[in-house]
């Protein structure tokens, strides 16, 4: 069962940061589609050296920016661990200049610092051979005895670095998997995984790479435009275009894009995991701190509109995102635009208490035009709000109702009585 704590949470931060970061290459892809040989992209390993790790600013950042949650790569594709995995020497204990475990610190300063503590673990491994002869070989190979003992012996492999995971670092809330697209859920076994899992945490939280087995959807990069009807979702998305640094990659996303982007899916009924990339050495690329800092200067005076809300009005009621409180009395609009006229909201069936600005507290005038009444169709609901009432990145309107919200859902109708 999906924990109640991430529905509220809203807002996660994921970090991609491996030795990647060194040469500023794509995180494991690069040597999969061949841009770099598999030895030079693992040669990073020499330069790697997490010498500004400094988890404790990590978490300042993050707190600041509104996050509830926060996930780290514990191992991508590559195989490389940010621990001192017994069940293999590629980590970058053994094999970096960092000489040393990168997720105790990060486990115990995020927890201590309020956040959810999560992790990402790519279920395959692109370094190990027992993995990689097993995926390349054909359906029929894969059935002999020789290839079954080889996948045998990886799932000890993969079953061990997980119970190392959860065995160290107290409690993880979350997995972020990846990586499961090569074998159906029989093959992975993944209800043995999740039954191990939740018997070291039965409140952990799992995505969706786990083959039916997770708790939440991860659409990431393209944005939902309907909501999921029978699963709650997260928003996976990048500061720029890139999981991991890169350093030629100047396409940042500005922070108003950021903002509506974030309003759109959780008026949606969705959380959002906002993708950072660290340098080698452990520092914040600037640019992408500053937005962090920057979007939570905008979400601390509005934070009631989005912590432990639900999804806001359907479509065709109003022209941009809104959330709803958990009690279902009070509305928010996320609202984008200068206004040039009052704002409409359609099919509200409830008298309205109050209408106001929610960072400024300033009361707003409105009012109702059309409807009739007396057959139960609702008219529109006009708001009106001046330009000089707007922050320019999203101004947030709280209506407070009468009780819980009454929608109409009606396609209208000729009146026949006046």
């Amino acid at each position: 069962m999906l924990q109640q704590w991430f529905k509220d949470a809203k807002l996660g931060i994921s970090l991609h940061w491996g030795i990647y970061a060194v040469l500023g290459i794509p995180e494991s892809w690069s040597f999969h589609n061949g841009q770099i040989s598999y030895e030079d992209y693992i040669k990073q390993c020499e330069k790697f050296t997490a010498s500004n790790y400094d988890p404790k600013h990590w978490a300042e950042v993050f707190r600041k920016a509104g996050a509830k949650y926060v996930v780290l790569t514990s191992k991508h594709h590559d195989g490389v661990a940010l621990w001192d995995t017994q069940y293999s020497d590629l980590n970058v204990v053994k094999r970096t200049p960092a000489g040393k475990d990168l997720i105790g610190p990060y486990c115990e300063t995020m927890r201590n610092e309020g956040l959810k503590v999560g992790l990402y673990f790519s279920h395959l491994d692109w370094s190990n051979q027992d993995y990689v002869a097993y995926t390349e070989a054909t359906a029929e190979v894969r059935q002999t005895p020789e290839y079954q003992a080889m996948w045998d012996h990886f799932l000890q492999f993969h079953r061990g670095q997980l119970q190392e995971l959860t065995s160290r670092y107290g409690t993880i809330d979350m997995f972020t998997f990846d990586g499961d697209w090569d074998h159906p859920a029989e093959v992975w076994k993944m209800k043995e995984l999740r039954d191990m899992l939740h018997k070291a945490n039965p409140n952990i939280v799992l995505n969706s790479r786990m083959r039916g087995y997770g708790d939440f959807e991860t659409p990431e990069q393209g944005m939902p435009v309907i909501p999921y009807e029978d699963q709650y979702w997260e928003f996976w998305f990048t500061t720029n275009d890139s999981w991991g640094i890169q350093y030629q990659d100047q396409n940042y996303k500005t922070l108003k894009q950021i903002i509506w982007m974030f309003c759109d899916c959780i008026g949606l009924g969705g959380n959002v995991l906002w993708n950072v990339a660290p340098y080698e050495d452990g520092t914040l690329d600037p640019k992408q701190e500053e937005l962090l800092l920057s979007f939570g200067e905008w979400i601390t005076p509005v934070q009631e509109a989005v912590y432990g809300t639900t999804a806001g009005l359907p479509f065709g009621h109003y022209a941009y995102p809104s959330t709803l409180s958990k009690d279902k009395q009070t509305l928010y609009l996320f609202y984008p635009d200068i206004p040039q006229e009052a704002i409409p909201v359609k099919g509200i069936y409830n008298k309205i208490r109050r209408i106001e600005v929610l960072k400024s507290g300033k009361e707003l005038s409105s009012k109702v035009i059309g409807g009739a009444p007396w057959l139960h169709v609702p008219g529109v609901l006009w708001i009106d709000l001046k330009p000089e009432d707007t922050d320019p990145n999203m101004t947030v309107i709280k209506i407070e109702l009468d009780g819980p919200l009454q929608l109409y859902r009606g396609a209208g109708q000729a009146i026949s009585v006046n």
